[in-house]
């Protein structure tokens, strides 16, 4: 499969397909919240700013275009900050970020802190296996 860039309208397509490849093996999500998603210092496309939306009331977990009307929240990031959550899941750079003021929250944080504590279980290696091959076709 081809790298495409982070948020392009060719990674948001095959995340899509990634999302619907996985989702007769996931349970539904653990939390139900509606999540703006603001993210900053886009190095490519028309636009440096991109405005999407996570709704896991719907079975959404991967970030589409567009913002929800009353969302639950809204979380602004940057570019490398979205990266390192929705790709490379890198844990220590989102502290980083978090405690370098480079995530605002705005709204129900507890539904954003409940949804990054998922528990462990048997979807582990599924979830894995997603985000292996999320990175696999996401360019540097």
């Amino acid at each position: 499969m081809a790298a495409h860039p982070f948020l392009s309208p060719e990674w948001i397509t095959a995340a899509r397909e990634l999302r619907a490849e996985y989702a007769e093996q996931l349970p539904e999500p653990m939390v139900a919240a509606r999540i703006n998603v603001v993210i900053t210092a886009i190095p490519h496309g028309e636009s440096d700013v991109m405005e999407g939306r996570i709704d896991t009331t719907e079975g959404q977990t991967i970030i589409e275009y567009g913002h929800l009307d009353e969302p639950d929240l809204t979380v602004t990031v940057d570019y490398d900050t979205a990266k390192a959550a929705f790709v490379t899941r890198d844990q220590e750079a989102l502290m980083q970020a978090f405690f370098g003021g480079k995530i605002l929250v705005e709204g129900d944080v507890s539904k954003l802190l409940a949804l990054q504590a998922t528990p462990p279980g048997e979807i582990d290696h599924l979830v894995i296996e997603m985000y292996e091959k999320l990175n696999a076709f996401t360019a540097d």
